[in-house]
């Protein structure tokens, strides 16, 4: 790396406006179905797609390809990025009951392996294929269904972005990916994406979110999507961090799994019941209520990004979530609740230790 590139300003991240008048020589490319390669003057040339029936009257330029189709068993490259750089933005929509249905995959610098490989709905922390809106720093779902993501994702050497559609259904996919052309950064780890489900969760188990992850880095965020399966309170676990070398006990461990996710004391407010409500870091953002007919069960999801307070390790990382309620005569009930969770973070490699890739039958929101 050049000297002149040590001392430009570091790009801009999101949240602040600290440094935004400063210039860089990192360009911006953006990829999507009207430029797929991001190639510089490459917009709007597509002369056959599915717009090219509403601009037969306009010609190319005329939003000929907005979209894909991704059809099912298909697994669509959205981008193959060469060179070094950081994914700034990502942008996606499609039908949302296919957000349980489309696998997304990110591989770094030449892995085979996928350091992200998440569905698409659990990625942006929506993973009852329900829009529930949610106003955060690095991930924001606007109405109805735009599913938006600033985590920077930098590369040294090529970044390869697909999406598999597990369902059986054709689906329409709008995108956009926006990064930096930019020499390759010193100590930026990768970012790293998993998602696990239990359904319901065994007597004597704890939901795992991360396991077997080695090297050194840090956990940035986690999402769940809770589905409650007897009465009762259901948030009394703890979350429980085992960092560099722990077995039995972790180094963190939480005070309850509403306390973990910003609030107290069952999220209740006394009178009004379950209280929703998303903030730049942590949320309670949607709750899905029995309706007395096929909505059965409560339902949750909830987040929390740790943007500030980053956990760091050295060597190995294991996170996992408990599920306790309460019994009669002020005991804790284990309870076998649904648990999905998405596990993010950065780590010095481009891939690691993650569980196999779901089935469609194992992705379905019942």
């Amino acid at each position: 790396m050049s000297a002149e590139h040590d001392t430009d300003p570091a790009p801009i991240g999101p949240g602040g406006l600290a440094g935004l008048a400063s210039l860089s020589s990192a360009l911006t490319r953006s990829i999507g179905p009207e430029n797929p390669d991001g190639a510089p003057g490459g917009g709007g040339l597509a002369t056959d797609g599915p717009g090219a029936g509403f601009a037969r009257e306009l010609g190319p330029g005329w939003k000929v390809r907005p979209n894909i189709v991704v059809e099912p068993g298909e697994r669509a490259e959205l981008a193959d990025i060469t060179g070094s750089g950081t994914i700034r933005h990502l942008w996606l929509t499609t039908a949302q009951p296919a957000w349980r249905q489309m696998l997304l995959r990110l591989h770094w610098d030449g892995d085979p392996q996928p350091a992200v490989e998440v569905p698409l709905g659990d990625f942006f922390a929506q993973g009852w294929s329900q829009y529930a809106p949610l106003s955060s720093v690095p991930v924001t779902v606007a109405p109805n269904g735009g599913l938006n993501c600033y985590w920077p994702m930098p590369f040294s050497h090529g970044a390869r972005m697909s999406i598999e559609n597990l369902g059986d259904q054709p689906r329409n996919l709008y995108y956009e990916i926006t990064y930096d052309q930019e020499p390759a950064q010193r100590s930026t780890g990768r970012f790293h994406a998993q998602w696990r489900r239990s359904n319901p969760l065994a007597t004597g188990d704890e939901h795992v979110l991360v396991a077997g992850v080695e090297g050194r880095g840090h956990y940035v965020g986690t999402s769940l999507a809770w589905g409650v399966n007897s009465r009762g309170w259901w948030g009394e676990g703890e979350l429980k961090f085992f960092l560099d070398g722990d077995q039995e006990h972790p180094t963190i461990n939480g005070t309850g799994t509403e306390d973990y996710f910003g609030g107290a004391w069952d999220f209740h407010v006394p009178s009004e019941g379950y209280q929703a409500f998303t903030t730049p870091y942590l949320g309670l953002h949607q709750i899905i209520r029995p309706d007395g007919l096929y909505e059965s069960q409560q339902r949750f999801a909830m987040y929390r990004w740790h943007v500030p307070d980053p956990i760091r390790f050295a060597t190995d990382l294991r996170v996992q979530v408990q599920a306790l309620g309460w019994r009669e005569g002020g005991r804790y009930l284990q309870r076998h609740d649904d648990i999905a969770s998405t596990a993010l973070f950065y780590l010095d490699r481009t891939s690691a230790a993650r569980p196999a890739p779901p089935t469609a039958d194992e992705l379905e929101t019942l």
